[in-house]
Protein backbone atom coordinates (compact mmCIF):
# COMPACT_ATOMS: atom_id res chain seq x y z
CA UNK A 1 0.00 0.00 0.00
CA UNK A 2 0.97 3.71 -0.66
CA UNK A 3 2.63 5.75 2.48
CA UNK A 4 -0.28 8.23 1.64
CA UNK A 5 -3.27 6.64 1.41
CA UNK A 6 -4.67 9.85 0.18
CA UNK A 7 -5.17 10.51 -3.96
CA UNK A 8 -2.92 13.63 -3.37
CA UNK A 9 -3.00 14.93 -6.79
CA UNK A 10 -4.58 18.03 -8.48
CA UNK A 11 -4.97 20.79 -10.97
CA UNK A 12 -4.29 23.88 -11.57
CA UNK A 13 -7.86 24.84 -11.84
CA UNK A 14 -8.64 22.90 -8.32
CA UNK A 15 -5.81 25.17 -6.95
CA UNK A 16 -6.99 28.32 -7.99
CA UNK A 17 -10.70 27.79 -6.57
CA UNK A 18 -9.57 27.05 -3.17
CA UNK A 19 -8.24 30.29 -3.27
CA UNK A 20 -4.13 29.73 -3.91
CA UNK A 21 -2.73 32.63 -6.04
CA UNK A 22 0.16 32.26 -8.43
CA UNK A 23 2.46 33.62 -5.87
CA UNK A 24 1.71 31.27 -3.61
CA UNK A 25 1.71 28.29 -5.87
CA UNK A 26 5.19 29.47 -7.13
CA UNK A 27 5.93 29.57 -3.58
CA UNK A 28 5.08 26.23 -2.68
CA UNK A 29 6.52 24.45 -6.09
CA UNK A 30 9.76 26.16 -4.55
CA UNK A 31 9.73 24.39 -0.75
CA UNK A 32 8.73 21.04 -2.63
CA UNK A 33 5.27 21.28 -0.80
CA UNK A 34 4.14 20.75 -4.54
CA UNK A 35 5.51 19.10 -7.32
CA UNK A 36 4.57 19.84 -11.07
CA UNK A 37 3.95 16.73 -12.68
CA UNK A 38 2.66 18.14 -16.15
CA UNK A 39 1.26 21.29 -17.32
CA UNK A 40 -1.27 22.13 -14.79
CA UNK A 41 -1.03 19.32 -12.75
CA UNK A 42 -0.01 18.99 -9.07
CA UNK A 43 1.01 16.65 -6.08
CA UNK A 44 2.20 17.05 -2.89
CA UNK A 45 4.80 16.52 -1.20
CA UNK A 46 3.79 13.34 0.40
CA UNK A 47 1.66 11.81 -2.63
CA UNK A 48 2.15 8.53 -3.63
CA UNK A 49 4.84 7.86 -6.03
CA UNK A 50 2.30 5.36 -8.15
CA UNK A 51 -0.34 7.91 -8.02
CA UNK A 52 1.66 11.00 -9.31
CA UNK A 53 3.59 8.72 -12.02
CA UNK A 54 -0.61 7.78 -13.22
CA UNK A 55 -1.40 11.61 -13.12
CA UNK A 56 1.89 12.53 -15.27
CA UNK A 57 1.03 9.66 -17.47
CA UNK A 58 -2.28 11.33 -18.00
CA UNK A 59 -5.08 9.23 -15.74
CA UNK A 60 -5.20 7.47 -12.66
CA UNK A 61 -4.42 4.13 -10.99
CA UNK A 62 -5.53 0.60 -12.83
CA UNK A 63 -5.51 -2.82 -12.06
CA UNK A 64 -2.68 -4.58 -10.16
CA UNK A 65 -1.37 -0.81 -9.38
CA UNK A 66 -4.63 0.37 -8.08
CA UNK A 67 -5.11 -2.95 -6.03
CA UNK A 68 -1.73 -2.63 -4.17
CA UNK A 69 -2.52 0.77 -3.49
CA UNK A 70 -5.70 -0.56 -1.80
CA UNK A 71 -3.65 -2.76 0.38
CA UNK A 72 -4.79 -5.52 -1.64
CA UNK A 73 -2.75 -8.77 -2.35
CA UNK A 74 -1.21 -9.00 -5.34
CA UNK A 75 0.88 -11.73 -7.23
CA UNK A 76 2.48 -10.32 -9.77
CA UNK A 77 5.95 -8.67 -9.00
CA UNK A 78 6.35 -6.02 -11.86
CA UNK A 79 7.74 -2.69 -11.34
CA UNK A 80 5.41 -0.49 -14.00
CA UNK A 81 2.46 1.06 -13.04
CA UNK A 82 -0.90 0.33 -14.57
CA UNK A 83 -2.53 3.51 -15.56
CA UNK A 84 -6.59 3.82 -16.45
CA UNK A 85 -7.11 6.54 -19.34
CA UNK A 86 -10.16 5.21 -19.95
CA UNK A 87 -11.84 5.56 -23.34
CA UNK A 88 -11.81 8.83 -23.83
CA UNK A 89 -8.24 9.76 -22.03
CA UNK A 90 -5.35 10.83 -23.45
CA UNK A 91 -1.60 9.59 -23.12
CA UNK A 92 1.02 12.09 -22.20
CA UNK A 93 3.88 10.14 -21.97
CA UNK A 94 5.83 8.99 -24.84
CA UNK A 95 6.75 5.20 -25.10
CA UNK A 96 9.65 5.63 -27.05
CA UNK A 97 10.80 8.17 -24.12
CA UNK A 98 11.90 5.39 -21.24
CA UNK A 99 7.82 5.43 -19.97
CA UNK A 100 6.88 1.81 -19.34
CA UNK A 101 3.45 2.84 -17.63
CA UNK A 102 0.97 0.19 -18.47
CA UNK A 103 -2.44 1.32 -20.30
CA UNK A 104 -5.82 0.56 -19.92
CA UNK A 105 -8.43 2.06 -21.92
CA UNK A 106 -11.59 0.75 -20.74
CA UNK A 107 -14.36 2.75 -19.67
CA UNK A 108 -15.73 3.70 -16.68
CA UNK A 109 -16.82 6.14 -14.09
CA UNK A 110 -14.17 7.85 -11.45
CA UNK A 111 -14.31 10.27 -8.80
CA UNK A 112 -12.69 12.85 -10.47
CA UNK A 113 -9.70 13.12 -13.37
CA UNK A 114 -7.56 11.07 -10.55
CA UNK A 115 -9.73 8.88 -8.68
CA UNK A 116 -9.28 5.03 -9.13
CA UNK A 117 -11.36 2.95 -10.55
CA UNK A 118 -14.03 1.02 -8.29
CA UNK A 119 -12.81 -2.57 -7.05
CA UNK A 120 -15.24 -4.50 -9.22
CA UNK A 121 -13.80 -2.67 -12.38
CA UNK A 122 -10.04 -3.33 -11.01
CA UNK A 123 -11.12 -7.06 -10.47
CA UNK A 124 -12.01 -6.94 -14.29
CA UNK A 125 -9.09 -5.25 -15.61
CA UNK A 126 -7.29 -7.70 -13.93
CA UNK A 127 -8.94 -10.60 -15.28
CA UNK A 128 -8.36 -8.51 -19.02
CA UNK A 129 -4.73 -7.93 -17.91
CA UNK A 130 -3.81 -10.66 -15.95
CA UNK A 131 -5.57 -13.61 -16.48
CA UNK A 132 -7.91 -15.44 -14.14
CA UNK A 133 -5.80 -16.78 -11.86
CA UNK A 134 -4.21 -13.64 -10.45
CA UNK A 135 -8.21 -12.20 -11.25
CA UNK A 136 -9.34 -15.01 -8.23
CA UNK A 137 -6.41 -14.85 -6.19
CA UNK A 138 -7.04 -10.94 -6.00
CA UNK A 139 -11.03 -11.77 -5.53
CA UNK A 140 -10.52 -13.22 -2.24
CA UNK A 141 -8.25 -10.59 -0.77
CA UNK A 142 -10.90 -8.02 -1.35
CA UNK A 143 -13.41 -10.24 0.13
CA UNK A 144 -10.98 -11.33 3.12
CA UNK A 145 -10.48 -7.35 3.46
CA UNK A 146 -14.55 -6.70 3.29
CA UNK A 147 -13.63 -4.47 -0.10
CA UNK A 148 -16.06 -5.28 -2.71
CA UNK A 149 -20.12 -5.32 -1.75
CA UNK A 150 -23.05 -8.17 -2.76
CA UNK A 151 -23.64 -5.56 -5.37
CA UNK A 152 -20.67 -4.95 -6.62
CA UNK A 153 -20.12 -8.59 -7.01
CA UNK A 154 -23.20 -8.73 -8.69
CA UNK A 155 -22.00 -5.93 -11.15
CA UNK A 156 -18.69 -8.14 -11.49
CA UNK A 157 -21.09 -11.35 -12.37
CA UNK A 158 -22.36 -9.67 -14.85
CA UNK A 159 -20.25 -7.93 -16.70
CA UNK A 160 -17.16 -10.74 -17.08
CA UNK A 161 -16.73 -14.11 -18.61
CA UNK A 162 -17.73 -17.42 -17.76
CA UNK A 163 -14.18 -18.28 -16.63
CA UNK A 164 -14.42 -15.29 -14.29
CA UNK A 165 -18.02 -16.15 -13.01
CA UNK A 166 -16.54 -20.09 -12.20
CA UNK A 167 -13.98 -18.80 -9.93
CA UNK A 168 -16.50 -16.52 -8.35
CA UNK A 169 -18.25 -19.65 -7.55
CA UNK A 170 -15.23 -21.38 -5.65
CA UNK A 171 -13.36 -18.04 -4.14
CA UNK A 172 -14.03 -17.39 -0.36
CA UNK A 173 -13.76 -14.87 2.20
CA UNK A 174 -11.82 -16.49 4.68
CA UNK A 175 -8.66 -16.84 2.98
CA UNK A 176 -5.58 -15.89 5.41
CA UNK A 177 -3.05 -14.94 2.26
CA UNK A 178 -2.50 -14.69 -1.30
CA UNK A 179 -0.68 -17.83 -1.10
CA UNK A 180 -3.31 -19.72 0.35
CA UNK A 181 -5.47 -18.40 -2.48
CA UNK A 182 -3.04 -19.44 -5.25
CA UNK A 183 -2.65 -23.31 -3.48
CA UNK A 184 -6.15 -23.80 -4.01
CA UNK A 185 -6.76 -22.36 -7.39
CA UNK A 186 -3.71 -24.82 -8.13
CA UNK A 187 -4.93 -27.61 -6.51
CA UNK A 188 -8.47 -27.93 -7.78
CA UNK A 189 -7.73 -29.50 -10.97
CA UNK A 190 -6.69 -32.48 -9.25
CA UNK A 191 -10.03 -33.58 -7.67
CA UNK A 192 -8.34 -33.95 -3.88
CA UNK A 193 -10.74 -32.98 -0.65
CA UNK A 194 -9.20 -29.56 0.20
CA UNK A 195 -10.45 -27.48 3.72
CA UNK A 196 -9.12 -24.57 4.60
CA UNK A 197 -8.65 -22.79 7.82
CA UNK A 198 -8.92 -25.78 9.72
CA UNK A 199 -8.90 -26.14 13.54
CA UNK A 200 -6.57 -29.16 14.20
CA UNK A 201 -6.54 -30.51 18.17
CA UNK A 202 -2.92 -29.70 19.73
CA UNK A 203 -1.55 -27.43 16.42
CA UNK A 204 -4.19 -24.86 15.60
CA UNK A 205 -5.19 -23.56 12.44
CA UNK A 206 -4.05 -24.68 9.74
CA UNK A 207 -3.82 -22.92 6.13
CA UNK A 208 -4.70 -26.36 4.35
CA UNK A 209 -6.08 -29.86 4.92
CA UNK A 210 -6.09 -32.38 2.34
CA UNK A 211 -7.74 -35.86 2.82
CA UNK A 212 -8.00 -36.44 6.74
CA UNK A 213 -3.98 -35.98 7.61
CA UNK A 214 -2.38 -33.72 5.02
CA UNK A 215 -1.37 -30.27 5.92
CA UNK A 216 -0.26 -27.60 3.56
CA UNK A 217 0.96 -24.31 4.86
CA UNK A 218 2.01 -21.72 3.03
CA UNK A 219 4.31 -19.67 4.51
CA UNK A 220 4.36 -15.46 3.77
CA UNK A 221 7.70 -13.74 4.12
CA UNK A 222 7.62 -13.34 7.94
CA UNK A 223 7.15 -17.13 8.67
CA UNK A 224 10.60 -17.21 9.35
CA UNK A 225 12.02 -13.04 9.94
CA UNK A 226 12.91 -14.63 13.26
CA UNK A 227 14.39 -17.72 15.97
CA UNK A 228 10.80 -17.68 18.19
CA UNK A 229 8.59 -17.51 14.80
CA UNK A 230 10.59 -20.46 13.55
CA UNK A 231 10.76 -21.78 17.14
CA UNK A 232 6.65 -21.78 16.87
CA UNK A 233 6.39 -23.30 13.44
CA UNK A 234 8.51 -26.22 15.03
CA UNK A 235 6.39 -27.20 17.98
CA UNK A 236 3.67 -26.96 15.62
CA UNK A 237 4.89 -29.61 13.20
CA UNK A 238 6.18 -31.94 15.77
CA UNK A 239 2.41 -31.32 17.75
CA UNK A 240 1.12 -32.42 14.08
CA UNK A 241 3.34 -35.62 13.98
CA UNK A 242 2.44 -36.43 17.45
CA UNK A 243 -1.10 -36.89 16.44
CA UNK A 244 -0.06 -38.93 12.88
CA UNK A 245 -0.81 -35.38 10.97
CA UNK A 246 2.05 -34.68 8.08
CA UNK A 247 2.92 -31.28 7.37
CA UNK A 248 4.48 -29.82 3.82
CA UNK A 249 5.22 -25.86 4.18
CA UNK A 250 5.91 -23.84 0.90
CA UNK A 251 7.36 -20.28 0.72
CA UNK A 252 6.61 -17.52 -1.78
CA UNK A 253 9.24 -18.45 -4.12
CA UNK A 254 8.06 -22.09 -4.68
CA UNK A 255 4.30 -21.90 -5.02
CA UNK A 256 4.66 -19.37 -7.49
CA UNK A 257 8.04 -20.19 -9.13
CA UNK A 258 8.47 -23.28 -9.20
CA UNK A 259 4.83 -25.18 -8.71
CA UNK A 260 5.47 -28.36 -10.12
CA UNK A 261 7.76 -29.39 -7.60
CA UNK A 262 4.90 -28.13 -5.07
CA UNK A 263 2.93 -30.58 -6.78
CA UNK A 264 4.86 -33.86 -7.00
CA UNK A 265 5.71 -33.62 -3.27
CA UNK A 266 1.70 -33.11 -2.48
CA UNK A 267 0.71 -35.74 -4.80
CA UNK A 268 3.75 -37.97 -3.66
CA UNK A 269 2.07 -37.92 0.18
CA UNK A 270 -1.22 -39.07 -1.29
CA UNK A 271 0.38 -41.77 -3.39
CA UNK A 272 1.89 -43.02 -0.05
CA UNK A 273 -1.14 -42.70 1.63
CA UNK A 274 -0.45 -39.83 4.34
CA UNK A 275 -3.30 -37.87 3.61
CA UNK A 276 -5.58 -40.82 4.85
Amino acid sequence: MCVSPELTVTTYRALRDAGVSRTELTARLATGDLTRLRRGVYATGDACPAVSAAASHGGALACVTAARHLGLWVLCEETSVHVWLRASGHRRHDPAAGCDCVEHWDEGPAVDSFGIPSVPRILRQILACRGVEEFFVMLESALRHGSITAEGLGWLRDHTNPAARDAMELARSDADSGLESLLRWRLRRLGLSIRTQRQIHAVGVVDILIGNRLLIEADGVDNHASAPLRHKDLVRDANAAAWRYVTLHFDYALIVHDWDLVERAILGQILAGHHL
